[in-house]
């Protein structure tokens, strides 16, 4: 097992909790990672190669996210080590339901829906423990995967970086990688406001048109269950042959760590847009903006599913979760992108920056600096 203190620091973890159940084949682990400014929201995400160290680095994430947004939450993730798509749904309800009970103790930990979870899952979290947002709206929740929470604030991002990049978005070609729950959702909005999706991946293939892709057929055929390997409106290729279609906005919205030092170059874009958690390396980030591409870094651009999760949480509408998701990105991507401009900073550095100041003015208020 990781030694959970090898990557913590004056910020946290708080608490790193491994749950083990062999009788139903729960293998999970839960990361608190700073509940300054309030009990922390993250999602639960299900995978079969995840691990500790994945966790903790989602949960830094959200804590940074979370404190970038303003929201009165600290930052969370957990885990369960599964492949949703080789279990079926009693299956996966047993799990669920399981993990929720493991740590229905854990009040500082407010479950939400993540890669291979959705608002059903919640609902389960929720009848078990109580304590969970992204609920689906028979339960007075505002479900973000289906109103498209995330890919809204994605799409009011790129809209604020592109003037920092000088690229007028009616027209600009964008590719998505993990054309899922959040990839979907920013192709659609973004086309809304004159994009035109070239290309898009899932896990069984990439498909690709030069001339643009109808996004909303492309979308019906996902939500049909069709992997896009089988869509009959493009080219079909490779997996990773995203990395390789020249586009204005690329949209990393899958896995961890999809680009690195190894792939880098094979990028040709010019605004990247993060969607997925820590989809880009330090040193891959570093590389692409000494090469002039605009990286708008993950806890910016992708919050828009933890704002919308907290204003449910705290009994705001949905047309206010929306409202708020479209204000709140768009500030912080403005005040990001000025303060790196003015200063000379990666805008990495620049959002780390301002979330890290404004966690750590949280801590100051606490008797405890972390409880």
């Amino acid at each position: 097992m990781e030694d959970p203190f090898s990557f913590a620091d004056n910020l946290g973890p708080l608490k790193v909790i491994h749950v083990y159940e062999p009788s139903v084949s729960l293998k999970g682990v839960l990361v608190v990672d700073n509940v300054a400014a309030g009990s922390s929201i993250g999602g639960l995400r299900m995978a079969p190669d995840v691990s500790a160290r994945e966790c903790f680095r989602l949960a830094r994430a959200m804590t940074f996210k979370n404190a970038a947004a303003g929201l009165p939450h600290g930052g969370g993730k957990s885990v369960l080590f599964a492949d949703p798509k080789r279990i079926d749904d009693q299956g996966k309800q047993q799990l669920v339901r399981s993990f929720a009970c493991a740590l229905a103790g854990e009040e500082h930990y407010i479950f939400g829906p993540d890669m291979g979870t959705d608002e059903s899952c919640m609902a389960w979290v929720k009848d078990e423990i109580g304590r969970a947002v992204g609920l689906p709206r028979e339960l007075g929740g505002i479900p973000l995967d289906e109103i498209g929470a995330t890919g809204l604030g994605l799409a009011s991002a790129a809209e604020v970086a592109a003037e920092y990049c000088d690229l007028e978005l009616k027209g600009a070609r964008v590719v998505v990688q993990g054309f899922g729950a959040v990839g979907k959702h920013a192709a659609r909005i973004l086309g809304e406001r004159g994009t035109v999706l070239v290309g898009a991946s899932d896990s069984s293939g990439t498909v690709h048109d030069p001339s643009g892709i109808d996004v909303n057929a492309l979308i019906a055929h996902k939500d049909a269950g069709v992997n896009l390997s089988q869509w009959k409106g493009a080219q079909v290729l490779p997996l990773d042959a995203t990395l390789d279609i020249d586009c204005d906005i690329w949209i990393p919205a899958a896995r961890p760590d999809v680009i690195d030092e190894a792939n880098v170059d094979r990028l040709k874009t010019r605004l990247i847009i993060q969607g997925a958690n820590i989809p880009i390396t330090e040193d891959a980030e570093r590389t692409l903006h000494e090469r002039g591409v605009l990286n708008i870094p993950d806890f910016i651009a992708n919050a828009g599913g933890v704002i919308c999760a907290a204003m449910e949480y705290h009994g705001a509408s949905e047309a206010a979760a929306m409202q708020a998701i479209d204000e709140k990105i768009r500030r912080n991507t403005r005040e990001v992108l000025t303060r790196a401009r003015e200063e000379q900073l990666l805008p990495r550095k620049a959002a780390l920056d301002l979330a890290t100041s404004r966690v750590e003015a949280a801590m100051r208020t606490r008797r405890w600096s972390s409880f």
